[in-house]
């Protein structure tokens, strides 16, 4: 008990020596403030409450932090501090724009994948000679001077699951004069043949795998060329939200953005000659093919003016993504077919600002 008595003697004694010095230390610095006010100096301020601000050295590299926690936080502030700085600019320009009035400068164009695109040779220009003559020449000169009408079958792979079969009922809807037939294990060699024969202008062969379509072969009929793209992303009407009712059996208009290159106007071409050639205004309905970065995004919207200068549009669907994966020379020969272009994944998609299409 004694030696108890002892040790907290001895901490009480500590504890009052300790605070003896900071009382000491506070009169000094009070002491030195009232000489510097005396003098005519500002006194030191020092807060050892707040602990001092990080701030990142100018050649700073988060990667350098080997500790996973700490490099995820430092990495959060850095990207913080950017994006204070970026909006900080972000006003001090708005000032500057509001207080210069008319003889503002112009807002500089934001940087996208789409404006720094690599250049490509192939660019179609449409006052060229050279590309207006093999347009007049080509697979589809028929349609595009009315000699023909467009007639497409549409089927599928082997043993089709309900979703792929009401994708193709969607499709027909979409397509005037289009029809839907079930393959039932016959050879694509042995359909071609047959659609010639009974006058049709396009096979349409939707693949599927594991219930989920994923194929989308595109043949033009009597001459070629043959497209297989790969499908993704398919919404089908009742999986759309605010979705119009079914569409009516009027003619699409039918809408091409962004083909440019040799390669796009033949595959731009070949959506056009689906449609007939004169769309039925009178149902509003508008089918668009749009490309961007090589995928072509399908949509079907109808329309509707609500005045002269608001018009209305609401989707009615199915709508998917296709990605080209090759172009083919003729009809549906997957042996001895020549192919006009191939995607080569590894070899083509070096640059994420290349596009083909």
């Amino acid at each position: 008990i004694a030696y108890n008595m002892d040790a907290e003697e001895v901490c009480l004694g500590s504890q009052e020596k300790s605070k003896k010095k900071k009382k000491g230390q506070k009169k000094q610095k009070h002491k030195q403030n009232k000489l510097q006010e005396e003098k005519g100096e500002e006194p030191k301020v020092e807060n050892d409450d707040k602990p001092p601000e990080t701030a990142f050295p100018p050649a700073f590299s988060v990667s350098v932090i080997k500790n996973k926690q700490r490099r995820h936080f430092m990495f959060l502030k850095y990207k913080l501090e950017k994006r204070k700085e970026k909006l900080a600019l972000k006003k001090k320009r708005k000032k500057e724009r509001e207080a210069l009035g008319d003889k503002a400068p112009p807002k500089p164009v934001p940087k996208t994948i789409e404006n720094q695109r690599v250049f490509d040779e192939t660019t179609v220009d449409p006052e060229d000679e050279e590309v207006a003559f093999d347009e007049g020449t080509d697979e589809f000169s028929a349609y595009f001077n009315r000699l023909t009408n467009p007639k497409v079958l549409i089927t599928t792979s082997d043993r089709p699951r309900g979703r792929t079969v009401r994708f193709c009922e969607q499709l027909a809807s979409v397509i005037p004069d289009s029809h839907v037939y079930y393959r039932r294990g016959l050879a694509l060699k042995k359909v071609i043949p047959q659609c010639v024969a009974r006058g049709f202008t396009y096979l349409l062969v939707i693949n599927e795998d594991r219930k989920v379509p994923n194929g989308f072969l595109l043949s033009h009929l009597p001459d070629g060329p043959t497209a297989h793209f790969k499908v993704s992303s398919v919404r089908l009407r009742k999986e759309m939200k605010r979705r119009g009712k079914d569409p009516s059996e009027h003619s699409p208009e039918v809408i091409l953005n962004n083909f440019s290159t040799r390669l796009g106007h033949t595959i731009g071409r070949m959506f056009a000659a689906l449609f007939p050639h004169d769309p039925q205004f009178v149902g509003r309905q508008v089918a668009t093919f749009h490309n961007q970065r090589d995928f072509i995004f399908f949509r079907f919207h109808r329309y509707i003016f609500k005045n002269e200068k608001r018009v209305g549009i609401q989707e009615l669907g199915p709508r998917f993504t296709l990605k080209l994966r090759s172009l083919q020379k003729g009809t549906f020969d997957s042996k001895f077919g020549e192919y006009e272009w191939v995607h080569k994944r590894h070899e083509m998609d070096s640059s994420r600002r290349k596009f083909h299409l």
